[in-house]
């Protein structure tokens, strides 16, 4: 009787313990962008950061995501265990009820707080050296590829409308996705890509056939009203200057329902994985504390409590 009752006391035991193992393990959404984007691969690499940065106490379930206006509607039906991307843009209209957020506005969006930026949007303007193309002013009269319906197609769409070369440029036919084998081929003189640094297809293309990613000056980024950006020196075959280009930010949100705690271990540890990130995938390297200056809205105070004790900078209207 006593050795049943030993053994009975030792089960309860055992499950409380496991009990307690169970509460230890934060379960975390992540959703960012569709499945086989960068930004989509940048979620993948940064649940593993996470699930070995803290021992497995956190658990990162990516989820796809048709984009970045989504993600920020998707608040409103969620909980404290919901991360999601998009650019600091994006919610400040959220918040203000503007453009694509007209008439839906909600409570909710007013509870968004930032907790760390990620790899930014970046403009490249991908032209063969052939081209003998020096810069933006020079693409009169070229074949660009801008691709349809993404940033980097709407982006490149409006600079060039921008630099007065609407009209004075031939715009291709074709997906972005042809882009590599069309520059190659000679059957255009470049095409106009927007992702995270260094840029898969842009290194593809510097690898298959000699190409210069132009540089903007600082009187065309001025115009774009984007975010200045460089592109360092040896991100690309052939590239042996920096390039100055725009950019989009990008920040990893959560709301108000997450707790301080859950906030500031993923924000820790998404700092202190930062180098470990690069290591493996080069666009986490244009990750820095600088870019905590394209956060224009409230961060997490979990967040917050992290950027305290590690001595980084957070401007007032931020906290």
């Amino acid at each position: 009787m006593i050795s049943i009752f030993k053994t009975t006391a030792l089960a309860v035991m055992l499950v409380g313990m496991g009990g307690g193992l169970v509460q230890a393990e934060t379960r975390v959404t992540y959703k960012s962008a569709k499945t086989g984007s960068s930004y989509y691969q940048m979620g993948v690499e940064l649940s593993e950061a996470m699930k070995a940065g803290t021992d497995g106490g956190i658990v990162m379930t990516v989820e796809e995501s048709q984009g970045s206006v989504q993600n920020v509607m998707e608040v409103r039906a969620r909980g404290g265990d919901y991360v999601f991307t998009t650019p600091p843009a994006l919610v400040n209209l959220a918040q203000g009820g503007k453009a694509m957020f007209e008439g839906k506005g909600d409570p909710s969006f007013d509870n968004i707080r930032a907790l760390f930026p990620i790899p930014s949007l970046t403009m490249h303007f991908v032209m063969s050296q052939a081209s003998e193309t020096a810069g933006i002013d020079d693409l009169s009269g070229k074949i660009i590829l801008l691709g349809k319906g993404s940033f980097g197609a709407t982006e490149g769409e409006k600079y060039l409308t921008l630099f007065g070369l609407d009209g004075k440029v031939q715009i291709a036919d074709a997906e972005l996705s042809n882009a590599v084998a069309a520059l190659k081929n000679g059957q255009i003189d470049g095409f106009v890509t927007a992702g995270s640094w260094p840029a898969p297809n842009v290194i593809e293309a510097a690898a298959s056939t000699p190409v210069k990613v132009l540089s903007m000056t600082p009187d065309q980024i001025a115009q774009t009203k984007r975010t200045a950006i460089t592109i360092p020196a040896g991100t690309y075959a052939g590239q042996d200057k920096d390039i100055q280009t725009t950019s989009l930010p990008v920040v990893a949100y959560t709301t108000t329902a997450m707790d301080d705690d859950t906030a500031y271990t993923l924000t820790k540890t998404f700092w202190e994985s930062r180098d470990r990130l690069a290591a493996s995938a080069k666009w986490w390297a244009g990750v820095n504390e600088g870019l905590m200056e394209n956060i224009t809205t409230e961060i997490h105070p979990g967040a917050l409590r992290y950027y305290q004790e590690a001595g980084i900078s957070v401007p007032d209207a931020n906290k």
